[in-house]
């Protein structure tokens, strides 16, 4: 059986040391994975000097390189954000930006290094807006390579105006939890498939390798 590695990044604003819902709800996430069998790492990007760009290094000491050496060799990338005026949050969009940049990148064969990676989504807030959350950033994981599965995200929403963050509102194995059992189940699973069986080379598909680029 192939051996998993998994990142997740934790787009929060806030740098460490300060609590983050969304570093729980992404070290949950890991610690399913854990239990299929999947190793690794939770990132708080925000600790890192990550530039504005699009490309796989902007130079000046920045960030996004040893983040991106993290990412080459893992076959489950998970995007944990929280939900700010019912979008990604700031650090998130930038992250999606800087993968952009593996439209150029491909194998010996032609294929997106993203081509053999999964991808889900970890999101909390405390207003609705998940969903279009989710939608965001899934349809730009998969326009630059990834696979996104089945049940593919996890959430948490408290309800509108309060201010009781996922970190403080206790348990939630019933409905949050449940989810995120789906998204490491699903996700190790469909990493082990493309494992074993590779997308194949764009020749073989009779199609471009991935979508063209937008003009800056």
């Amino acid at each position: 059986m192939v051996k998993l590695r998994a990142l997740v990044l934790n787009c929060t604003l806030k740098p460490s040391p300060a609590p983050s819902s969304s570093d729980q709800l992404g070290r949950e996430v890991l610690a399913e994975l854990g239990r299929q069998g999947v190793d690794g790492e939770l990132v708080r990007v925000v600790d890192h000097d990550v530039r504005f760009g699009v490309s796989t290094d902007e130079g000046g000491g920045d960030g996004w390189p040893a983040i991106r050496a993290k990412l080459l060799p893992a076959q489950i990338l998970i995007l944990a954000t929280p939900i700010w005026l019912g979008q990604p949050s700031s650090v998130c969009k930038m992250v999606l930006e800087r993968l952009d940049a593996e439209l150029s990148e491909t194998d010996a064969e032609g294929r997106l290094l993203t081509y053999g990676k999964v991808a889900g989504v970890a999101v909390v807030g405390n207003e609705d807006g998940a969903h279009h959350t989710i939608g965001q950033v899934q349809q730009a994981l998969n326009e630059v390579g990834f696979t996104c599965p089945a049940a593919g995200a996890t959430y948490w929403v408290g309800e509108a105006l309060h201010k009781v963050d996922y970190r403080d509102a206790g348990p939630k194995t019933d409905t949050t939890g449940r989810t995120t059992t789906a998204l490491a189940l699903n996700s190790a699973h469909l990493a082990r498939l493309l494992a074993d069986r590779p997308y194949p080379p764009p020749d073989a598909q009779g199609a471009a390798v991935g979508p063209s680029r937008e003009p800056a």
